[in-house]
């Protein structure tokens, strides 16, 4: 019997038989092994892991977070914004418009938001590599199906995504030292908040006024 090969979950286009006919413009399919495993390592343990003793992808002394061109965030920074969900989704836009307000959630409160929003998970896709380490620059996208409530608007089932741009910088121990990524957090938002608004703030029934911004 022959064995099985192992395909990657989310690039089925790049399994065996979609690419024994292919000319490829260097000669082999393109391998995102080692990215993957480093970035996809690091946000497990951004968004999982609480001490930062724990992170083992990191120079937790000298790791900075910058998104989008803001001040870097240090490990202590993070902690005290409450996690990785609200450092990602950082914004300048007035409370009122947030439908995703950082300040008001902690680093459970903001994990069950998005596991409750993407039950069945929110992939992580390498889709581009530009260069190697020790400078790595790749090119993402989150993606999931809305099959859960998300801030008070009911589930579409539709596919919600954002991509952007990331930059890691590895010291000579191959450990990340500076990560800087650039999105817009409205391209994910958007996608989340199409369903039905079913409850306000408080819990009651909404009004019919739509949402006007995804900032």
């Amino acid at each position: 019997m022959a064995r099985a090969t192992k395909v990657e979950k989310y690039r089925d286009l790049l399994d065996p038989e979609n690419v024994k006919d292919v000319v490829w413009r260097f000669g082999a399919p393109p391998n995102y092994d080692v990215v993957d495993k480093l970035v996809k390592t690091w946000e497990m343990e951004m968004f999982h892991k609480t001490r930062p003793e724990d992170f083992k992808t990191v120079d937790t002394q000298k790791f900075t977070l910058s998104v989008n061109g803001r001040q870097g965030l240090t490990m202590g920074d993070i902690k005290r914004i409450k996690g990785g969900y609200n450092a990602m989704l950082q914004t300048q836009l007035p409370e009122h418009y947030r439908v995703y307000n950082p300040a008001e959630e902690s680093a459970d409160s903001s994990h069950v938001v998005f596991t409750t929003a993407f039950p069945r998970g929110f992939a992580l896709e390498i889709l581009h590599v530009y260069a190697g380490p020790p400078v790595i620059v790749y090119k993402f996208r989150h993606w999931g199906f809305v099959e859960g409530p998300f801030k008070g608007h009911a589930p579409t089932g539709e596919k919600a995504e954002f991509q952007g741009i990331g930059i890691f910088e590895l010291d000579e121990n191959s450990k990340i030292f500076k990560v800087e990524l650039f999105h817009d957090r409205g391209e994910l938002l958007g996608g989340l908040v199409k369903g039905e608004k079913t409850t306000d703030s408080t819990g009651g029934m909404a009004s019919s006024c739509p949402v006007m911004r995804t900032g």
